[in-house]
């Protein structure tokens, strides 16, 4: 049985979320009230990340990351979903894909698509993220009271920092500094990059947020590692993590490689 901890909301064709490196399942709340009005959407805490545990072999690089989440899929019976992943989680949803099969992925500034190792400015703010999470954590939060404490905060990701609420700041540093599975994730995914271990044949749609500063365009969005088919896309206005920068945009562009149609089934509740 999969310790995952995830959150299942909505009805329709079943779509599952999956978040960036030092997050939690809950950085998707801004598009999920949207999302769950046409879809099954499940939103996952990967191993090591939020409320889920460490795997018990340790293992947090994106193809085990991707297992995990398999694995809980097959518990909940839920076949051929639809994948969405930001950051970590794009470079997750595509080892997923490569696993079994799924009806579409959608990429929102995945990780992974750098020309070696992730580059030097990528892991230098990983780095200084995590460690004021861990140590700063209270004047953090006291910081993020205000609107420009915010900005500071989390602008190296959000391009909207300011609309996050108080509330939504202090789970953001709270999930970083926490997390069991930064380091062997960071160690991990920071050292390899994305090379897909079998053929991705689903529709593939991948956009980077116009104002997404960490995944620079010459050295992080190598998109011609990702399928011949991929749709490439943008997100105005968007940082690296758009959910909550554009959560219209984000939630339309998710459900575009999806039939409007589909079968609906009852509503879920957190796990």
């Amino acid at each position: 049985m999969s310790a995952l901890a995830y959150t299942r909301t909505g009805a329709g064709a079943p779509l599952v979320l999956l978040h960036g490196i030092g997050m939690s399942r809950r950085a998707w709340e801004p598009v999920m009230p949207a999302l769950a009005q046409r879809f099954d959407v499940i939103a996952v805490d990967l191993a090591g990340f939020g409320e889920s545990p460490m795997p018990s072999d340790g293992r947090c690089d994106p193809a085990s990351l991707a297992a995990g989440v398999g694995e809980l899929l097959d518990d909940i019976g839920v076949v051929e979903p639809m994948l969405a992943g930001n950051s970590l989680g794009g470079w997750v949803a595509l080892e997923l894909a490569a696993q079994r099969p799924v009806a579409a992925v959608t990429l929102l500034s995945p990780a992974g698509l750098w020309r070696d190792d992730s580059p030097r400015y990528c892991r230098i703010s990983l780095r200084a993220s995590r460690w004021l999470a861990r140590h700063l954590a209270g004047p953090l939060s006291v910081l993020a009271r205000w609107r420009l404490g915010r900005i500071v905060i989390l602008g190296q990701t959000h391009a909207k920092a300011w609309l996050l609420t108080r509330d939504d700041a202090r789970r953001a540093i709270r999930d970083m500094g926490s997390c069991p599975g930064f380091e062997a994730n960071f160690a991990a995914s920071t050292r390899s990059r994305y090379a897909p271990a079998a053929p991705v044949t689903c529709p593939v749609t991948v956009a980077f947020g116009s104002r997404d500063v960490l995944l620079r365009r010459r050295h992080s969005r190598h998109v011609e590692r990702l399928p011949e088919t991929t749709r490439v896309a943008s997100l105005p206005g968007c940082g690296h993590v758009p959910m909550a920068d554009d959560p219209q945009a984000v939630a339309a562009l998710i459900a575009e490689p999806v039939a409007a149609s589909g079968q609906r089934t009852p509503s879920h509740t957190s796990r």
